[in-house]
C-alpha cells in the first residue's frame, strides 16, 4: 500500500460527509467531490514519486478518465433524449391522461407502479420517478395515506425496473460498458426485479382505501416532433445495442451517434417553429421553438460533475491499494454472495454509483450470476431508505413534505422482504450462471 494512503483516506472522508450533508448544508454534492479528486490524485502521484513510481500515476489516472468521458458521453445523450421529451411535453400529457381516467385510488397506485417499473428501463431512474410522482400527487393529493404508499411504490418500482436494463441505472450501465454483463443478459433479472417490486406493492395495497379519485378535466398535448423524438431515442438504443452486439463498439458511439441525429431534427424543428407554431403550440400558451442548446442546459451537470468526482476518488482509492484489501475481505472472506448483497445493503446508506465503480476496480473473479447479482443489489438495494437512491430523494423533494424519510421507514420491512425474495428468486432461477 502506498504511504500516501492513509491522507488519501482522510481526504475521501472528508468529502464524502460533506456529500452525506448536501440538504442541510446547501452545497451541491459535485462541489466536495471534485476538490478530493484533484488532491486526492495530487497525493496519490506524491506517493508514488516518493517511492520511485512516478510514471505509474499517468497510466492509472487516464484509465479512470477515459472510463468516466464514455459514461459522461452515454449519459449527455440520454438526458439530452429525455429533456427533449420533457420540453415537448410529452410526460405531461401521459400524466394529464392517467388523471383524466375514472380509476380508483388502488388503480393510480398499481398504474403508476406498473409505469414506473416498465418505463425505468428505457429513461433512468429519476425521471421515471418524477413522472410517476406527479401522476400519483395530482390524482391522490387529497388522500395524504394513499399518496405516501403510492410514492413507496414508484421509487421501488423505478429502482427495480433500472435493474434489469443498462439504460434504467448508471450502476447497470457502467457493468454493461465495462463488459462484465451483455446487454441481452440483463433480462435474466427481470423477474427477480418484478418481485422486488411486486412483493412489497402486494402488501402495501393491502393498506390503500378502496375509494375512487375525482377524475381530472385537463388536456395536455404533446407539443410538435414530441412523439418523433420518441421514436428517434429508441431507435437510437437500438443502434447501440447493435453495435454493441455486432460491431464491439463501445455504447457510447451509438448513443451520440443519436444525439447528432437529434440536433439535425432539431434545426428544422427549431426552423419551423420560429416561422408559425402551430395552432395547438399556441393554445398551449407556448411562445419558444425548440432549441437543442436550452436542451443541454438542463441536463442534470451537478450529476455529472459527481461521477467526475467520485470516479475519480474511488479511482485514487484503488490506486493506493485501498480496493485490493477490501475485495480480499469481502469476496475470499465472507464470499461473492455474502459481499453482493452486503453491497446492496450499504447502497440504502452509500450512493450506489461509487459501491459498483469499487466492485468494477476490485475486479473480483466472480460467475457470471455473482456480476448479476451485485447489478441487482446495488440497484435495488437504495430502495430500503428514501435517501437511498436518486428516485427517493426526487420526491422527497417535490412532494411538499407527504413522502419523508420516516413515511418511507414505516415500510422498510416490506421492501426488505421484496429485496431478499429478489435475491433468492435471482439464485433460483439463474442457477446455471453461478
Amino acid at each position: 500500500m502506498s504511504i500516501a494512503a492513509p491522507a488519501v483516506m482522510a481526504v475521501f472522508v472528508i468529502a464524502y460527509a460533506l456529500v452525506f450533508l448536501e440538504e442541510r448544508l446547501h452545497l451541491r454534492k459535485s462541489k466536495p467531490v471534485m476538490v478530493a479528486a484533484g488532491l486526492i490524485w495530487i497525493l496519490v502521484a506524491i506517493g508514488f514519486a516518493l517511492e520511485g513510481r512516478g510514471p505509474e500515476v499517468t497510466e492509472k489516472i487516464t484509465h479512470v478518465v477515459l472510463e468516466y468521458a464514455e459514461l459522461l458521453l452515454f449519459l449527455l445523450s440520454a438526458m439530452s433524449f429525455v429533456n427533449a421529451l420533457v420540453e415537448r411535453r410529452l410526460f405531461d400529457a401521459m400524466r394529464a391522461r392517467l388523471t383524466a381516467a375514472n380509476v380508483s385510488m388502488r388503480g393510480i397506485f398499481w398504474i403508476t407502479g406498473a409505469g414506473a417499473f416498465f418505463l425505468s428501463p428505457i429513461a433512468d431512474n429519476l425521471t421515471t420517478a418524477l413522472v410517476m410522482g406527479s401522476v400519483a400527487l395530482a390524482a391522490l393529493g387529497e388522500h395524504k395515506k394513499a399518496a405516501v404508499i403510492t410514492l413507496v411504490s414508484i421509487v421501488v418500482a423505478a429502482n427495480a425496473g433500472g435493474a434489469f436494463s443498462p439504460f434504467g441505472d448508471i450502476t447497470t450501465l457502467m457493468v454493461w460498458q465495462k463488459g462484465k454483463v451483455g446487454f441481452f443478459e440483463f433480462f435474466a433479472l427481470f423477474l427477480p426485479s418484478l418481485l422486488d417490486w411486486l412483493v412489497p406493492a402486494l402488501i402495501m395495497s393491502f393498506f390503500l382505501p378502496r375509494d375512487r379519485i375525482t377524475a381530472s378535466a385537463e388536456h395536455i398535448a404533446v407539443r410538435p416532433g414530441g412523439y418523433f423524438i420518441a421514436g428517434l431515442f429508441l431507435f437510437t438504443i437500438a443502434g447501440t445495442v447493435t453495435l454493441d452486439h455486432l460491431l464491439h463498439l463501445p455504447p457510447f458511439l451509438g448513443m451520440m451517434t443519436g444525439l447528432g441525429l437529434l440536433n439535425f431534427y432539431g434545426y428544422f424543428l427549431h426552423g419551423w417553429e420560429s416561422r408559425a407554431l402551430t395552432a395547438v403550440a399556441a393554445a398551449n400558451g407556448d411562445s419558444e421553438p425548440f432549441n437543442i442548446f436550452h436542451i443541454f442546459e438542463k441536463i442534470e451537470w451537478d450529476t455529472l460533475l459527481f461521477f467526475y468526482g467520485i470516479m475519480l476518488c474511488v479511482g485514487g482509492l484503488a490506486a493506493v491499494g485501498y480496493l485490493g484489501g477490501l475485495s480480499a475481505f469481502l469476496y475470499n472472506g465472507l464470499g461473492p454472495t455474502a459481499a453482493n448483497v452486503a453491497i446492496g445493503l450499504l447502497s440504502a446508506i452509500v450512493d450506489n454509483i461509487p459501491l459498483t465503480y469499487a466492485v468494477l476496480l476490485m475486479d473480483p473473479a466472480m460467475s457470471h450470476g455473482q456480476w448479476l447479482l451485485v447489478t441487482l443489489t446495488a440497484g435495488t438495494g437504495g430502495s430500503l431508505l428514501s435517501v437511498g437512491s436518486a428516485a427517493g430523494v426526487a420526491l422527497m423533494g417535490t412532494s411538499k413534505g407527504l413522502y419523508t424519510f420516516g413515511s418511507h421507514l414505516k415500510w422498510i420491512w416490506a421492501v426488505l422482504l421484496g429485496y431478499a425474495v429478489a435475491i433468492a428468486a435471482h439464485q433460483i432461477l439463474n442457477a446455471s450462471l453461478f
